[in-house]
Formats: structure tokens, sequence, C-alpha cells
């Protein structure tokens, strides 16, 4: 008996789904029924008015692109100049820095060897000076 019954609802839920598909597509008519559809005349005008939209949003987008690129193309022109500018002058700075430094290191040797020149005797005798102090500590 419980195999009749499983059937019986079987039945039962599939002729409720094929009324609720009927019931579905006698509404989707009905609706479609109370559409007014546009005339020749309202889409031509309408379609018109959408292309015209997009082509005039389109324009507007073009030109802001070309004037946001070439300001930008400018902007990044100037930042690259002053850039270089900077980093010549700095590369400029530098050498300089580095010729005064030899020029100073130069100076420097040169008078140290005039120093070392006159005063070679004192420096005798500031090592002579140094051994018999050492000599006199270590005894």
């Amino acid at each position: 008996m419980a195999k009749k019954e499983k059937k019986v609802t079987n039945n039962k839920e599939n002729n409720k789904e094929n009324k609720n598909k009927k019931s579905f597509f006698k509404g989707l008519k009905a609706e479609l029924k109370k559409v007014i559809w546009p005339t020749p005349k309202q889409l031509l005008n309408n379609t018109v008015a959408v292309i015209t939209i997009v082509l005039i949003t389109a324009i507007i987008v073009f030109i802001l692109d070309l004037a946001f690129e070439s300001l930008n193309k400018y902007g990044i022109d100037k930042i690259k100049e002053s850039i270089q500018t900077i980093e010549s002058t700095d590369s400029e700075d530098s050498s300089n820095a580095t010729e005064n430094t030899v020029n100073e290191t130069t100076d420097g040797e040169n008078t140290a060897t005039t120093e070392n020149a006159t005063d070679t005797n004192t420096a005798e005798e500031t090592v002579d000076q140094n051994q018999a102090t050492t000599e006199n500590n270590v005894e």
C-alpha cells in the first residue's frame, strides 16, 4: 500500500508543477498584452537620442583624455628638467668639492714638505729624545 501512496503524491506534485508552469505562462502573456509598445516613430526618436548622447559623452571623454595626457606629459617633462638641473648642480658641487679637497691635500703636502725640510733637525732631535726617554723607562 505504501507504494500506491507514493505514486499518488508524485502525481499530485507533477500536476501542481504543470499548473504553476501554465499559470506562469498565462500570466506572462497577460502582462505582455498590457505593455504599451512604442510606435516606429517613437522608437526612431528614442534611438537617435540615445546614440547622440553616447557620441557627445564619447567626445567629451576623448577631449578630457587628451587634455589630461598633455598636462601629465608637460608636468613630467618639467619634473625631469628640474631633476636634471638638480643633478647637474650636485655633480658640479661634488666635482668642485673634490677639486678643493685635492687642492687642500696638495697644499697640505707642500706645507708639510716645507716644514719637514726646515725642521729636519728638529725632527731628528725629537726622535733622539723619544729614544732616550724609552731607554730610561726601560731601565
